[in-house]
């Protein structure tokens, strides 16, 4: 029978040192930090960028509005009411399509197109943008519509660009073979970049969506898209 008083006691756990408890308290603390940052900056950031393009429309179309038909004045409140401005330009913009569908609409817009197509500078500007706006807000259209890696700037350095359709008749005849043009954004800022005249074989397609390219650019490739 083993006397139980003889017993080895179990081993009594030595508590680390105080200054590796305060370490790891900051560790915790910093992690924590980190996480609210990441969670809470974004959507501040996109409400901020959000609020500031309705006060700028407000600001635009507010004074246009009459007092007495303002919400804040016509429901007697004592505090302004933000994003007026934007429904006013959204019912607006809504109203314009709607008569431009009409036959009336579309002779004013035939018209219009005549009078700017006869101004020296104001046409080519006007060409461009009403082209641009066509191109990318067309349902049928393919531009930016695929992702694609070119050799840029130099060969054997890729970039990530976007598919804006097939070249003009005056430089697609100066190149050889099926070529596509290829739009590289910057970063982090993709409103910027480069045209590029590519050969289709020459770029590689990605197998991602322009959100996920465009998220790529624009946190300078941090975020990571990759597929598992």
């Amino acid at each position: 029978m083993t006397d139980e008083t003889n017993a080895t006691p179990p081993p009594v756990p030595i508590a680390p040192p105080l200054s590796q408890q305060r370490s790891g308290l900051l560790g915790r603390l910093r992690t924590w930090f980190l996480a609210g940052l990441l969670i809470t900056a974004p959507l501040a950031l996109t409400l901020y960028v959000t609020l500031g393009i309705v006060r700028w429309v407000d600001d635009l179309i507010g004074p246009l509005i009459p007092p007495q038909y303002r919400p804040e004045v016509y429901f007697n409140l004592p505090f302004a009411i933000p994003g007026t401005g934007l429904v006013v330009v959204i019912v607006g913009l809504t109203l314009i399509g709607a008569l431009a569908a009409t036959l009336l609409g579309r002779f004013f817009l035939r018209l219009s197109d005549r009078i700017l197509a006869r101004l020296p500078i104001v046409r080519s500007l006007y060409g461009a943008l009403k082209q641009m706006f066509e191109t990318l807000l067309s349902q049928k259209s393919g531009a930016f519509r695929q992702v694609v890696l070119v050799q840029f700037p130099i060969a054997g350095t890729w970039a990530i660009g976007f598919v804006a359709g097939e070249p003009p008749d005056a430089i697609r005849r100066n190149m050889s073979g099926e070529a596509i043009t290829v739009f590289v954004p910057t970063s982090p800022n993709p409103t910027s970049g480069y045209i590029l005249f590519v050969p289709r074989a020459d770029a590689l397609a990605v197998d991602m969506t322009v959100e996920e390219g465009l998220k790529l650019v624009v946190s300078g490739g941090i975020v990571s898209t990759t597929k598992a």
